[in-house]
C-alpha cells in the first residue's frame, strides 16, 4: 500500500463528507418548500443531469490533464456551490430554482471528481487488488454519504437550514488541500481534436461486448433506482411516517450494507468470480424492489431490505468498475469511465421524473413496482450476457492487445 493510495483515501473521506451533506440536505430543503412529488423529483432530475450532459467531455479532460488537478478543480466547484446554498438558506432566499441550480453544480463537480479518482486507482494499486481498492473507495463514499452524514444532516437542518452547507464547504476545502499532496502521472499533450478523443473512448466501451453489456444493465438499474430515490424522502415521511432524522437513519441503513459487505467482497469475487457475483447482485435487486413496494409501513423491516440491497449492490459495483479498469488501456481509462457513466447514468434524470409522475398518479408504492419490473429485465440480460465464458473471452482479447 503506497502513501499515495492512503492520501487518496483521505481525500475520499473529506470529499464524500461534502457531497453527502449536500445530497442529503437538498431533498430535505426541497420538502420544506413543496410536497408536490413532481416538483420534488425535479431536484433529483437536476442533480442527475450532469451525468448525461457532461460525462463525455469530463473524460476527455481527465485523459488530457493531470488527474489530481482535475480532482482539485472538482472540489473547488463544490466549495462554491456549498457557500451559495448556505448563504441562500441563512438569508431566507431558498427557492426551488436555487435548489435546482445547486444540485446541478454539485453533481457536475462529482462527475469530474469520480472520473478522476477512478482513473487514479490503477496508478496506485496492483491489478490483483483492484476489487479491494474499489470496494474501499465505494465504502468510504457510501459509508460517509449514507451512514455518517445523513443522520447528522437531519440534526443540522433542524438547527439551521444553512448549517449542512457551511460544513460541506469546509469539508470540500479540506479535500481540495489534501488533493494537492497527491502526485500523479503527467498526461501527454494531446494533438488530436477533443471530439476524436471522445469517440475513441466511446468506441472502446461499445465495441467490447462485456463492457457494453455491463453499461446496458447499469443504465436499466440506474433508471429504476433513480425513480425510487427521487421519491424516497416522500416514502419515508408519508408512508413510513418518519421525520427528517428518521429519513437520515434510513439512508444510513443503505450505507451499513455497503460497509458490512466490504469486508468480504474481495473474498466473494475471488471464490465465485465476476460473473456469478454480478448475477447474484442484479437478481436480488428485483426482490428488494418488490419488497419495498409491498411491505407494511414498518421502518425496521424496510431497514433490513435496504441493508441487504446495498450489500449486493456493492458487489455488483465493484465488479463493474474493476472490469472497466482491467479491460481498458490506461490512455483511454478516463474517457471509458466517464463514457460509461454518460450512457449508464444518462437515464437517471428521466428515471427521477418518471418516479414523480408515477407517484402522483398511482401512489408512492407503485414507483417500486415499476422499478422491480425494469430490474427484472436487467437481471435476465445479465444472466445471458455476463457469463463466465464472456469474461474469459474478454480477458483473452485484452491480453492479445496488450
Amino acid at each position: 500500500m503506497t502513501s499515495r493510495w492512503v492520501r487518496l483515501q483521505a481525500v475520499a473521506v473529506s470529499g464524500s463528507s461534502a457531497e453527502g451533506l449536500m445530497l442529503a440536505a437538498l431533498p430535505l430543503l426541497a420538502v420544506s418548500i413543496t410536497t408536490d412529488p413532481r416538483e420534488v423529483s425535479l431536484v433529483n432530475v437536476a442533480g442527475q443531469a450532469p451525468w448525461l450532459l457532461l460525462s463525455l467531455f469530463a473524460g476527455v479532460l481527465i485523459d488530457r490533464v493531470r488527474r489530481t488537478a482535475v480532482l482539485a478543480w472538482a472540489y473547488a466547484v463544490q466549495v462554491g456551490a456549498a457557500v451559495v446554498l448556505a448563504v441562500a438558506a441563512n438569508a431566507g432566499g431558498l427557492t426551488l430554482p436555487v435548489l435546482l441550480v445547486v444540485a446541478f453544480v454539485v453533481t457536475s463537480a462529482q462527475v469530474l471528481g469520480d472520473g478522476a479518482s477512478g482513473a487514479l486507482v490503477p496508478e496506485l494499486v496492483e491489478p490483483d487488488r483492484l476489487a479491494h481498492a474499489n470496494a474501499r473507495l465505494q465504502v468510504i463514499d457510501r459509508g460517509v454519504v449514507q451512514f455518517v452524514v445523513p443522520p447528522l444532516t437531519g440534526f443540522l437542518v433542524a438547527v439551521s437550514a444553512g448549517a449542512p452547507a457551511w460544513l460541506a464547504a469546509a469539508c470540500a476545502l479540506l479535500a481540495l488541500l489534501l488533493t494537492r499532496r497527491i502526485p500523479s502521472e503527467s498526461r501527454t499533450v494531446a494533438r488530436t481534436h477533443p471530439l476524436r478523443d471522445l469517440s475513441a473512448g466511446l468506441r472502446h466501451l461499445v465495441r467490447t461486448p462485456l463492457l457494453r453489456s455491463i453499461t446496458t444493465n447499469v443504465a436499466l438499474g440506474s433508471f429504476a433506482a433513480s425513480a425510487g430515490n427521487s421519491m424516497f424522502v416522500l416514502y419515508a415521511t408519508q408512508v413510513l411516517h418518519v421525520g427528517s432524522v428518521g429519513y437520515g437513519l434510513l439512508l444510513a441503513c443503505l450505507a451499513f450494507g455497503w460497509i458490512a459487505s466490504s469486508f468480504v467482497v474481495q473474498k466473494v469475487v475471488d471464490r465465485i468470480g465476476y460473473s456469478w457475483s454480478m448475477r447474484i447482485g442484479q437478481s436480488f435487486g428485483v426482490v428488494a424492489q418488490l419488497l419495498l413496494a409491498v411491505l407494511p409501513p414498518w421502518p425496521p423491516a424496510v431497514a433490513v431490505v435496504l441493508v441487504s440491497l446495498t450489500a449486493t449492490v456493492l458487489l455488483w459495483n465493484v465488479c463493474s468498475q474493476s472490469s472497466r479498469q482491467r479491460f481498458t488501456p490506461a490512455s483511454l481509462l478516463g474517457r471509458v469511465l466517464t463514457s460509461h457513466r454518460a450512457l449508464a447514468w444518462g437515464l437517471t434524470p428521466l428515471g427521477a421524473l418518471t418516479g414523480g409522475f408515477v407517484a402522483a398518479h398511482w401512489g408512492l408504492r407503485a414507483v417500486w413496482v415499476v422499478a422491480a419490473a425494469i430490474q427484472a429485465v436487467s437481471a435476465v440480460h445479465v444472466w445471458f450476457t455476463l457469463s463466465p465464458a464472456a469474461f474469459r473471452r474478454t480477458e483473452e482479447l485484452a491480453a492479445a492487445q496488450a
